[in-house]
C-alpha cells in the first residue's frame, strides 16, 4: 500500500500529491500532526517534516527527491524533460518556488495565518503577513514574464515546475491571498492546471477552523 503522510495546505505535500495523481498512483492520505513529533512519525522521518511517502517498500522524505523518484520509476506521463538544459530549468524553478517563494510569501502568509493556529505556535505577526502580501506581487510579475514567452512555466510542456508553482499558489488561494486579476496570463495558466483531474483532491481539502475562499474549488473562478 502506498501511503502519504501530509498536511492539506503544505505546498510540499501538495506537489507530491499532484505528482502521484498525475501518474495515477493510488495512495492513502494520512494527515500527520508533525509538530507533535510522535515517536512513530520520527521513526519514519527523523527530521520531523512532511511529506513522507511509503511506496515500493521504501520510506521517502523531502518533496523534491520524492517527485523525481516518482518520475523516474513511473515515467508516464513524464514530468521532467530529457534535455539536460530543460531539466535544469525545471529544477531551477522548483527550487525557486520551494525556497525563495516559500520564504518570502507562503511562510509569511500561510505560516502566520494558518500554521500558527494549527500548531499552537501563537498569534499571527501582522508585519510578516503584510510583507508576504506585498512580496507576492513581485513573484506574480515574474511568473507573468515567464508565461508571456512559454506555454508552461519551464517551457512548452507541463513539468514539475508547474506543480511546484501550483502547489504554493493553491495553498494561498485557499485563504484568498492571490490576486488573480494582476496578470491574465498567470490566471489562465492556473485555470489550465487547476482543471486537470490531478487537482481534484486538492480542491476538496478542508482545514478545521478555516473555510476555503468561495472561489477556491470553482474552475471558472
Amino acid at each position: 500500500m502506498t501511503v502519504l503522510y501530509h498536511v492539506p495546505l503544505s505546498p510540499f505535500c501538495r506537489k507530491v500529491r499532484l505528482t502521484l495523481s498525475e501518474k495515477r498512483i493510488d495512495v492513502d492520505l494520512h494527515e500527520e500532526r508533525y509538530w507533535e513529533k510522535s515517536a512513530e512519525f520520527l521513526r519514519r522521518n527523523p527530521a520531523g517534516k512532511v511529506p513522507v511517502l511509503k511506496i515500493d517498500g521504501l520510506t521517502l522524505a523531502e518533496s523534491g527527491p520524492i517527485c523525481e523518484y516518482l518520475d523516474e520509476v513511473y515515467p508516464t506521463p513524464a514530468l521532467m524533460p530529457v534535455d539536460p538544459r530543460e531539466r535544469f530549468e525545471v529544477r531551477r524553478l522548483v527550487q525557486y518556488f520551494d525556497d525563495t517563494f516559500y520564504r518570502e510569501v507562503t511562510l509569511m502568509i500561510l505560516g502566520e495565518r494558518v500554521n500558527k493556529k494549527l500548531t499552537g505556535a501563537g498569534y499571527p505577526d501582522s508585519r510578516n503577513v503584510k510583507a508576504g502580501v506585498t512580496r507576492i506581487k513581485t513573484h506574480l510579475d515574474y511568473m507573468a514574464q515567464l508565461l508571456d514567452h512559454r506555454r508552461w512555466l519551464a517551457g512548452d510542456v507541463m513539468t514539475l515546475a508547474d506543480f511546484a508553482g501550483a502547489a504554493h499558489l493553491s495553498s494561498l488561494d485557499y485563504t484568498s491571498d492571490v490576486d488573480w486579476n494582476r496578470h491574465a496570463v498567470v490566471k489562465d495558466w492556473y485555470a489550465k492546471i487547476k482543471s486537470r483531474p490531478a487537482f481534484r483532491s486538492l480542491l476538496a481539502d478542508q482545514v478545521l477552523g478555516f473555510q476555503p475562499a468561495a472561489h477556491y474549488s470553482d474552475l471558472d473562478f
